[in-house]
């Protein structure tokens, strides 16, 4: 079985996993052992012995016909209908034993791949911004400054003020004592990345809905830690204010993600060939943001 990346219908999340469905399975008439009383959406932790290992998976209880295996940063989940058995549960996840080791094996080695850096919150400390580096400096006689931001197309001159915070060339200046403690300068470094993030992902919000003629109803910012974005039925986008971490390719990508979701609330040919009409080439945009752990970004 190939990984593909799941997305849900109404909310992006953009963590490549891989899935396999066991065979499709009639209700017995009368079970072997009784169905487990999990209540439908409900996960529950359980072992069970892979390889002679014990093995963890989260056991959700789901409305369908196929006990279904996926493999993501939570470890194995299994999904299966209410009335199979845990007893028939477990038989399926041995068949599958060899596939499930594969991929746990192969999930691990992609999560090493696209591991950021921890940011390290003292004078010093780098931290990730529109994909590159820059370096946070603790200066108390700092004032708010006009911003030198990294110029992006079609951006308007930065010429707004952060207090205490401001960005000159490749060092963030931030308005505290070098005896500062780690969470008041991860909370000043945040408050301010949140706003470059309500205004950058506004911009580029704008300008990629124009190029499709598009109006959504309305964008807030997210703090999920499992979903870069997110876009509603009545047409109301979401994004993970952590984006402003990445280059603008990869901001475009999560963005017209979901502004093709106005057209189309699927993830079927039709989807992608809109997402590859606003934004040509977006495939390695997508690559680049599969997987992260969100984790190290605070």
């Amino acid at each position: 079985m190939n990984p593909t990346a799941k997305l849900d219908v109404r909310q992006l999340s953009l963590s490549l996993f891989f899935e396999e469905t066991a065979q499709d399975a009639a209700p017995p008439s009368r079970p072997a052992t009784p169905a487990t009383p999990d209540v439908a959406g409900a996960e529950r932790s359980r072992q069970v012995m892979l390889g002679g290992e014990p093995t963890s998976y989260q056991l959700r209880r789901a409305r369908r016909r196929t006990i279904g295996f996926q493999i993501d940063d939570r470890g194995l989940t299994v999904s299966a209908p209410r009335w199979v058995s845990l007893r028939d549960i477990e038989a399926a996840l041995i068949e599958k034993e060899r596939w499930i080791r594969r991929k746990l094996s192969q999930w691990q080695e992609y999560k090493a791949r696209h591991k950021l850096p921890q940011i390290r919150w003292a004078c010093g400390g780098s931290l990730p911004y529109l994909g590159s580096t820059v370096t946070l400096r603790l200066r108390p006689e700092a004032p708010a400054t006009a911003l030198h931001r990294p110029a992006a197309p079609n951006a308007a001159p930065a010429t707004d003020v952060a207090a205490g915070v401001s960005l000159i060339a490749a060092e963030l200046h931030v308005a505290l004592p070098a005896q500062a403690l780690e969470a008041q300068i991860r909370d000043a470094v945040q408050a301010w990345l949140q706003g470059e993030a309500r205004r950058l992902l506004g911009e580029r919000l704008a300008l990629l809905a124009a190029r499709m003629n598009a109006k959504p109803a309305g964008l807030s910012l997210s703090s999920a830690r499992t979903q870069w974005g997110s876009c509603t039925h009545d047409g109301r986008i979401r994004l993970n204010w952590r984006l402003i971490h990445f280059a603008l390719p990869v901001i475009d990508y999560v963005v017209a993600h979901e502004l093709a979701h106005l057209k189309e609330m699927n993830h079927g040919p039709r989807f992608w060939n809109t997402v590859a009409e606003l934004l040509p080439g977006f495939e390695e945009a997508r690559e680049q943001i599969r997987g992260v752990d969100l984790s190290a970004l605070g």
